[in-house]
């Protein structure tokens, strides 16, 4: 039952990844301080937008 479960999140995990690479794949939008990739606006830097 637990191995289930974890081959279900993994599953999840896996197929929202292949959708977040899609809809990103089009725009991909660079922090102007640091050069790094901004996901879901903001940056890893600590930069919004």
């Amino acid at each position: 039952m637990i191995l289930k479960i974890i081959f279900l999140f993994l599953v999840f995990m896996a197929v929202m990844g292949m959708f977040g690479k899609l809809r990103a794949g089009g725009r991909k939008r660079r922090c102007r301080k640091c050069g790094g990739h901004v996901i879901g606006g903001s940056c890893p830097c600590g930069v919004t937008r």
